[in-house]
């Protein structure tokens, strides 16, 4: 991934923040054309051009017509940052939601994909029953409305923003401008 690549050659340290990306969904999720109805074309685009990025990079990715409900997978995420776990939690709830189109605001869903991220079951229902870590994406969602986020991915660097898939040689033009 080209995450994974800057930070190797160019030394950068990531900091994930999480999003509220449609956070109205519901628990069992929304049809794509529910979510974008009059905007078919858009869709259409929008996975055409994800797919080509996925398939550049590599990545195993599949079309899908649902969306689901994040919140509760952000909320595992950053305990799987503090567990150490993160990149892998990130990778595993890719490949569930992205290649899988698992539902991902599903509690016995994501405590699965917990555990094939090295993560123990039993902790990770213990963190969702309780909600420890709302707090943390509720920040997170805070710092992206001061910020002006609307897009998913944005990258910051040094003041500076790369929104969108951007390629390679754009995130280290960013990296370069900002130091």
């Amino acid at each position: 991934m080209r995450t994974d690549r800057l930070q190797k050659e160019c030394g950068v340290q990531l900091r994930w923040s999480c999003f509220p990306l449609h956070p109205e969904t519901p628990p069992e999720g929304r049809e794509l054309a529910d979510l974008f109805a009059g905007r078919e074309a858009m869709i259409r685009e929008m996975q055409a051009r994800l797919l080509q990025v996925a398939a550049a990079e590599g990545l195993p990715l599949t079309e899908r017509s649902r969306t689901y409900n994040s919140r509760l997978a952000q909320e595992l995420g950053k305990w799987a940052e503090e567990q150490g776990r993160g990149a892998e939690f990130r990778h595993a709830v890719y490949r569930a939601y992205f290649v899988e189109g698992v539902n991902i605001a599903q509690v016995d869903e994501l405590v699965q994909i917990a555990t094939a991220a090295g993560l123990s079951a039993d902790e990770a229902q213990a963190v969702l029953a309780e909600r420890t870590f709302a707090e943390a994406v509720d920040t997170d969602w805070q710092r992206a409305m001061d910020l002006h986020i609307t897009a998913v991915p944005t990258h910051l660097c040094g003041g500076r923003r790369l929104t969108g898939f951007a390629g390679y040689d754009e995130f280290v033009l960013l990296i370069g401008e900002s130091r």
